[in-house]
């Protein structure tokens, strides 16, 4: 037998403890969310978390994606494009390593947020999702795990990315700064992450959540500041550039760790974070309960 602990067993058992009744199983969703007290959710919620982290404990391998993206993009964009458009800056490859870096932070935010859809998808399709369905759980606390757990592996993967980024070169001025800068992407990405998990609820399976998420995450990712300035784009792609969040979110995280103008482009990022949130989540939840 495995000498880990059964994340069905620990959830039943966190369940078990819980003061919901159990007719509430038996009761519509929204009925049944509306019987749980928000303590009840919180005790959901921390139960689905500890399984989720079961999960990875017992797979390791979910994580390469966390581990491998961040070193792998650091060193292809400094040592292969570094030379190139560090001399456009200015200042070299060494210049470029300090322009890329944040913006690999909020490139970060985006990219491992398409997990939480994937993984989601995986789990309606093997049947997890039915067995949380017939629980007396809170529909929304399945979702807000599932965000709090991908946080988590951003968090890891963003450590990963940053011990890389001092070996190349990266010089961190502001630790402040870069602390905001973690925060702000992580705010960021728990927004997406509303538009991902309705995409794992929504969509078929997981090979259509990743090909969706990869027609959304391209043009947002390499048409905007991340990688390179825009000011050398034409101007039909510099007006989309001013509209897309993660140029704001790469151009905050540059002002916070390395210094410049950095209050606009925070409070259009929040703004764009508040706004995503409360048009995708609330779907979700609402797609998560109605799903036949």
């Amino acid at each position: 037998m495995s000498s880990h602990p059964s994340p069905t067993a620990t959830l039943d058992e966190a369940l078990h403890a819980a003061p919901s009744p159990t007719a509430t199983a038996a009761a519509p969703a929204a009925v049944a969310d509306a019987r749980i007290t928000l303590r009840g959710h919180l005790r959901h919620t921390g139960a689905l978390i500890r399984r989720n982290l079961l999960w990875i404990k017992q797979d390791p391998e979910s994580m390469f994606d966390a581990l491998l993206m961040p070193v792998v993009f650091t060193l292809l964009f400094v040592y292969v494009f570094g030379g190139s458009i560090g001399q456009a800056l200015g200042g070299g490859q060494d210049g470029y390593v300090q322009y890329v870096i944040p913006g690999m932070i909020a490139m970060m935010s985006m990219t491992l947020s398409q997990g939480v859809g994937t993984g989601f998808s995986q789990d309606f399709n093997s049947g997890v999702m039915d067995r949380f369905r017939s629980l007396p759980i809170g529909r929304g606390s399945v979702l807000f795990a599932k965000i709090s757990v991908e946080l988590v592996r951003m968090l890891f993967a963003t450590t990963v990315l940053m011990v890389v980024a001092v070996l190349v070169g990266f010089d961190i001025h502001h630790w402040a700064g870069l602390f905001a800068a973690v925060g702000l992407s992580a705010v960021f990405a728990s927004s997406i992450m509303w538009v991902f998990l309705t995409l794992g609820v929504v969509l078929k399976n997981a090979q259509s959540v990743q090909a969706m998420g990869f027609l959304v995450l391209f043009p947002l990712q390499f048409g905007s500041s991340i990688f390179a300035p825009t000011k050398s784009m034409p101007g039909w792609l510099q007006a989309f550039t001013d509209y897309n969040p993660l140029s704001t979110l790469a151009d905050a995280a540059r002002g916070l760790m390395v210094g410049g103008p950095v209050a606009h482009d925070l409070w259009v990022t929040l703004g764009w974070s508040v706004a995503i949130t409360a048009v995708a989540a609330p779907y979700a939840i609402h797609k998560f309960r109605t799903k036949s």
